[in-house]
């Protein structure tokens, strides 16, 4: 992975990510870690290849179409829930308490 691959899948979830999260907030049990993956993603001081692992799982979480339709009731959340958990799963070490309050300050901001 090179530095052009990051920075594709950080355009890519920053552009999507905060309207995917206003629309799902009230939706989906995972938000606020999707969220705290994100600040995990966005600190320059994690490793890139949990960066990229972390991108990789937000991406998926803000696409469209994807194994389980978004629109699909009570399922549709299902895949994404899975993949933001395989990756909070392989990034416990690097998401910190700083990326938890974070993710909780700005979430009590959005709902605002």
């Amino acid at each position: 992975m090179d530095k052009y691959d990051i920075e594709n899948q950080e355009e890519y979830v920053k552009k999507g990510f905060v309207d995917k999260v206003k629309e799902t907030a009230a939706k989906v049990p995972f938000v606020a870690d999707a969220v705290s993956l994100y600040f995990c993603a966005l600190d320059e001081k994690t490793p890139l290849l949990a960066r990229i692992t972390a991108f990789g799982a937000l991406a998926y979480f803000i696409l469209p179409i994807d194994a389980i339709p978004d629109l699909v009731p009570i399922a549709g959340y299902t895949d994404d829930a899975g993949a933001i958990a395989a990756a909070l799963i392989a990034l416990t070490p690097y998401i910190s308490d700083e990326h938890r309050q974070k993710a909780k300050d700005w979430l009590n901001g959005i709902k605002s």
